[in-house]
């Protein structure tokens, strides 16, 4: 179950504080270094490391690098913003230049939920001058996304500005820098310095763009990505739904589906949906309210129930507003493959009875079938076909690879390629790294993995921005305690169900439970100044739709229909 998108209640985490003029960015560059073997260059980092902060700048002990250079830096001096770019060909190591030598620097690693809060949490806490820290935070998208609030993109009821925010604008009153780019290799040190009062640095992350960024702490919180390379086909026909940019494309392909049936006596649109967790009913319930009668989702599930992990409250809302809808559910079914129905040569090979299954040859093209096998005893293999295929099933966390010239530098991973950490969010055996969200494999109390849910990302980064002020004050680290304050889950325009963990056997749903779930993520918005904008453009869209309801309820009594 992919829970990177689910809907839950979170708590919140303080926003930003007004800060001075953020300081120049500024980059150093050596092209004329050379590179010696890796073993040796493991070495001299690390001494480069410890001296650096107070030897002055520098050169990076590494040669140069091919490839592009893609990473964008975005500060600001006197209100402008400083961007860099160069050009193609061969790209020389770029050291990227804190304001201060002496001030603590973090480097965070992702702008989710867990990375973008935890960087915002460390600007609203109280620091002296000397101690406060330099914060840089890379993503390799310039928008933060608010994923519990994607499905409103399909059915209209935000805007895309309003749940995916540029970090720019986010960041614009604060002293925290943004750098667009992608993590290529870390090559922590801090497992040679272990104490945490230590000035040794923490050691080096290396961007795809060529930049080396020197940190003294260090956040992971890289998020997740879906897992498509599951069954044959799934790489290939399925979409996820995971990001903005997923997002648009499920909205711009149904667009296409739409326009092509509008005014024509066609077969319906067939929606498949492979998993029924959070984010599989979610799609499910809002798909099949936009398409109403034009279309049929098809949900499928390998347990025989939808959400087996949610509240009894929100799965029972949830079922009887599918089974309100066009949505067939195929409970304790797996999806052995999926085809293209143009790349078979005999139809009737692929899908079984081709007359049985209704199909038009003249339009296979466009086509899919996904072959069903039974999970549960009692069942027959079914086969579907579909004009669009989602996959809500499985995600990978995206940890970066360390430097492999030196083992002791690896960091500990479990199974699912989390980093394993104490239950302060240190990663184990590097007491400079912290890893939050997906990129996180702690456990709580019974000794289960906590779910990589929204909810579990918002507390840990509170927690996070915390035990770095801690660390770098020399105070103890509090323990990361998960608070599970109940769930939640959009199920149309007007639909939507709350189960608070703080009030047994309560579920609001329906209009009461959406208004409550848009009320509460607007007060877990990023900013205040963000929270402001949302606030008002919800209120400017509920006035005109409540003036057309009064409109049409009026012509209604005048016409007498």
């Amino acid at each position: 179950m992919n829970h990177s998108v689910g809907c839950h209640c979170a708590v919140f985490v303080g926003g930003p504080s007004m800060a001075a003029p953020r300081p120049s960015v500024r980059l150093s560059s050596n092209p004329d270094c050379s590179r010696p073997s890796n073993g040796l260059r493991s070495h001299v980092g690390r001494l480069v490391n410890c001296s650096r902060r107070y030897a002055g700048t520098l050169a990076i002990f590494m040669g140069p690098q091919l490839g592009h250079f893609s990473g964008t830096l975005s500060g600001r001096t006197s209100g402008d913003k400083f961007i860099g770019h160069s050009s193609g060909g061969e790209t020389a190591i770029t050291s990227y230049a804190w304001s201060d030598k002496q001030r603590p620097r973090i480097c965070i690693l992702g702008g989710g939920f867990g990375g973008l809060y935890t960087a915002l949490r460390l600007e609203s806490l109280v620091w002296t001058d000397d101690k406060k820290p330099q914060v840089v935070l890379v993503d390799q998208s310039d928008r933060f996304v608010f994923k519990p609030m994607l499905y409103e993109l399909l059915s209209g009821e935000v805007d895309a500005w309003e749940v995916a925010p540029f970090f720019t604008d986010l960041l614009k009153n604060t002293n925290i820098e943004f750098i667009k780019d992608r993590v290529k290799l870390l090559d922590p040190s801090d497992h040679l310095t272990k104490e945490p009062g230590s000035t040794c640095s923490g050691g080096t992350v290396h961007l795809e763009s060529g930049i080396i960024i020197e940190y003294d702490w260090l956040v992971l919180a890289l998020g997740a990505e879906a897992k498509l390379d599951v069954v044959p086909g799934s790489a290939e026909y399925a979409l996820p739904f995971s990001t903005l940019e997923d997002a648009c494309r499920v909205d711009k392909k149904l667009k296409v589906l739409e326009r092509e049936r509008f005014g024509k006596d066609s077969s319906p649109i067939r929606v498949a949906i492979v998993g029924c967790g959070y984010s599989g009913v979610e799609l499910a319930a809002t798909i099949s309210e936009r398409l109403q009668n034009n279309g049929i989702v098809q949900a499928i599930n390998v347990e025989t129930t939808i959400c087996p992990n949610a509240p009894s409250g929100n799965r029972e809302a949830a079922l009887k507003v599918l089974q309100s809808r066009n949505v067939q559910l195929f409970l304790g079914y797996f999806v052995s493959c999926i085809k293209k129905i143009s790349d078979s040569e005999d139809l009737a090979k692929v899908i079984g009875i081709e007359e049985e299954m209704g199909t038009d040859t003249a339009t296979c093209g466009k086509k899919f079938i996904l072959e069903l096998q039974p999970a549960q005893r009692g069942l027959q293999s079914q086969v579907l076909e579909a004009d669009l295929v989602l996959w809500t099933v499985g995600s990978k966390p995206l940890i970066p690879q360390v430097d492999p010239s030196d083992y002791y530098n690896m960091i500990p991973l479990n199974g699912r390629g989390q980093a394993e950490t104490d239950e302060t969010l240190r990663v184990r055996g590097h007491p400079r790294i912290f890893a939050i969200g997906d990129s996180s494999a702690l456990r709580d109390s019974s000794g289960r993995i906590l779910p990589a849910t929204a909810q579990v990302a918002f507390q840990q980064a509170d927690f996070a921005g915390w035990n770095l002020w801690a660390a770098i004050n020399d105070r103890p680290l509090l323990p990361f305690r998960f608070q599970n304050l109940g769930e939640m889950m959009t199920l149309g325009l007007s639909d939507a169900a709350i189960t608070p963990n703080f009030i047994d056997g309560l579920t609001l749903e329906g209009p009461v439970g959406h208004a409550a779930r848009k009320i509460a993520y607007l007060f877990r918005l990023p900013t205040d100044e963000h929270r402001l904008k949302v606030g008002m453009s919800w209120l400017a869209k509920s006035a005109v739709d409540s003036v057309a309801l009064f409109q049409t309820t009026i012509t209604k009594v005048i016409t007498g229909s």
